[in-house]
């Protein structure tokens, strides 16, 4: 069973068998000796399919803007394929003779939609496996409730692998629970936060760990980074590596709901800085046993998360003095400057400069920040800024490191670049030396 749940659904050959599949289904629903269905049913709904596909293009991109950047035009196409097999499938299933024929017909379908739905999740890499897919994690999940509680005698230690010695009882894997960390200061209204605790936590004596709060992108939720994100199984790799040791993660609710784009700020879209830098580690600190130095705290995140990452580094560089930023943006936007400035700062431009993550740079000095930066080499959108934003990092003072991983704007690249980087921070908070 185990090879199944890990089976690949984003390597070239599987790309290329549901290509194969579902082009094997569309010459099915193409493909007709029913005169009425080749020249009036087939041609209509390939019509509607196009034109439902470029209405969506439209409100999407041109009225709506739920998203700060665009979406590829290969997805919509992608989605039009997926359509037009939907739209075709009941007229191509009258048009068959017999039962045998409208199964087909329907299996043609299928196929025709799965491998449109694969080749989305190839540009994205949101479910590299069929475990991601289905839902099924590779970690045990345990209620908060059930977790072990505060210790007497915790390990300490800088680096904190000097110190420890793994007892033989502790387990060979961390484990995954949940929790709504309460905007108690800034009301804002979260999602559960999804939390990986490794073996190391389960150990008695306890070492006092480090914690690292990640964020998941817009559109997005705290789940991404379990399933896309590959987030226990880049740090049980990395425990078993070190003696069970690993930090304690918390994937926080950034946005508030799927689509929502509050930026990273206090604004009337909510108070989403404040709930970061004050609620999150607040609770963190009454909720788990962890080390409450600042200088042994993480905030890290992909695309949205990765901008909001630098933003609260640079914001509050006492509160989270080292940063995970992949992907991220140049600067926190809603499309473009003045949209951004009008919704989010009601039109005063000096109070989005006052928080704005390269403006900060450019007039401050941070000696004692530091992090990484990680972009896919082919992300062309993205590139060009976090290069920008690494430079300026470097010139106000920070430890900062560049990486570029294979790839585009894609769970691949971000699950790479927190397993590239995860030594290397977990090096500057004092976990390994």
């Amino acid at each position: 069973m185990n090879w199944f749940v890990s089976a690949s659904l984003v390597d070239d050959t599987t790309s290329w068998i549901t290509l194969a599949l579902g082009a094997l289904g569309a010459l099915w629903l193409i493909v007709s000796r029913t005169k009425w269905y080749v020249r009036r049913a087939l041609p209509i709904c390939l019509l509607v399919a196009a034109l439902v596909a470029v209405a969506l293009y439209y409100v999407v991109e041109k009225v709506w803007r739920p998203f700060p950047d665009p979406i590829e035009i290969p997805i919509y196409v992608w989605i039009g394929v997926g359509l037009a097999a939907l739209f075709a499938v009941v007229p191509r299933a009258v048009a068959s003779s017999g039962l045998i024929g409208r199964i087909v017909s329907v299996v043609a379908a299928v196929l025709v939609v799965a491998a449109a739905a694969a080749q989305v999740n190839l540009v994205f890499a949101a479910y590299p496996t069929v475990g991601t897919l289905l839902g099924l994690e590779q970690s045990d999940r345990v209620d908060l409730s059930n977790v072990p509680g505060t210790q007497s005698n915790p390990v300490t230690g800088d680096p904190l692998d000097a110190s420890w010695t793994a007892p033989a009882s502790m387990p060979s894997q961390g484990r995954l629970t949940s929790a709504t960390i309460p905007g108690t200061v800034s009301g804002f209204s979260a999602r559960p936060a999804q939390i990986y605790l490794p073996p190391a936590y389960f150990a008695d004596p306890r070492p006092l760990l480090p914690t690292m709060v990640l964020m998941a992108g817009q559109p997005g939720e705290p789940e991404d980074w379990l399933n896309g994100g590959q987030l226990a199984s880049t740090m049980d790799a990395f425990a078993a590596d070190h003696s069970g040791l690993a930090p304690v993660v918390v994937v926080a609710d950034a946005t508030g709901s799927t689509l929502a784009n509050p930026l990273c700020v206090d604004s009337p879209l909510g108070n989403v800085d404040t709930y970061l830098a004050t609620d999150v580690p607040n609770w963190i600190g009454s909720t788990l046993q962890v080390n409450p130095d600042p200088r042994s705290r993480v905030i890290g995140g992909l695309s949205y998360g990765g901008t909001c990452s630098i933003q609260v580094a640079t914001n509050h560089p006492d509160v989270y003095p080292t940063f995970l930023d992949l992907s991220g943006q140049a600067e926190p936007t809603l499309g473009d400057r003045g949209r951004t400035v009008a919704e989010a700062f009601g039109g005063n431009e000096a109070a989005f400069v006052a928080v704005n993550p390269m403006d900060l740079l450019k007039t401050r000095q941070f000696p004692q920040s530091g992090g990484a930066f990680v972009v896919g080499a082919d992300d062309n959108d993205y590139k060009p800024g976090q290069k920008a934003m690494y430079e300026a990092a470097k010139a106000a003072g920070m430890d900062v490191v560049y990486l570029e991983v294979p790839g585009g704007h894609s769970f691949a690249v971000w699950s790479e670049g927190l397993k590239q980087e995860l030594p290397w921070l977990m090096q500057r908070v004092g976990l390994i030396s």
